[in-house]
């Protein structure tokens, strides 16, 4: 059921969640590439903004680290076996505390990311799909499962909505160089 009531995200109540961008992963991924530029692009809208970041990994020896353009934005890493992050045990006491909405991007939207968000939404956790930061192997793999999760609950948008959600005003001190990150998609 879609959430009833319509908010903007606030950089406040928010998290950036990245799900296993990883090395062995990323390059199978249809339309990766842009898939990752927008996730790097949110990275540093997030810290440039002050929002927390929180990376999945699964099962790194075999998929490999996350992959170098995101590796400076690695603030919390959560190595998972379960292709939800909400069913390992931890995961929960990972989030940061005050945030309530969880912004997210990463790979296989049908697989980790799906079931990463149902049990988030399961969670009563506000969730934000950045549609244009997830990718599967196949389109209409990522299309099933944005579908769905917006079925669920999740809120399906895009990377530049968020990052003009969190400053909220043209007045905001990082706007230039946010505008400035938006210039260079």
């Amino acid at each position: 059921m879609p959430n009833p009531e319509p908010r903007t995200l606030r950089r406040d109540d928010c998290a950036l969640l990245v799900i296993d961008m990883q090395a062995k992963l990323l390059p199978a991924i249809d339309g990766g590439e842009k898939a990752l530029a927008k996730a790097v692009f949110l990275a540093e809208v997030a810290e440039k903004l002050g929002v927390p970041l929180l990376f999945t990994e699964q099962n790194p020896s075999g998929l490999g680290p996350t992959v170098p353009p995101l590796k400076p934005f690695v603030e919390q890493l959560f190595v998972k076996r379960h292709f939800s992050a909400a069913r390992e045990p931890g995961f929960f006491e990972h989030l940061p505390p005050s945030r309530m909405t969880m912004v997210v991007t990463g790979a296989e939207t049908h697989v980790c990311v799906l079931q990463t968000v149902l049990g988030l939404r399961e969670r009563n956790y506000g969730v934000a799909v950045v549609a244009d930061a997830v990718g599967s192997r196949y389109a209409a793999d990522r299309e099933a499962g944005l579908r769905r999760m917006a079925e669920h609950g999740a809120e399906i948008v895009t990377a530049e909505m968020v990052a003009f959600e969190w400053l909220d005003t043209c007045d905001h001190p990082d706007f230039k160089a946010v505008i400035a990150l938006v210039k260079g998609l």
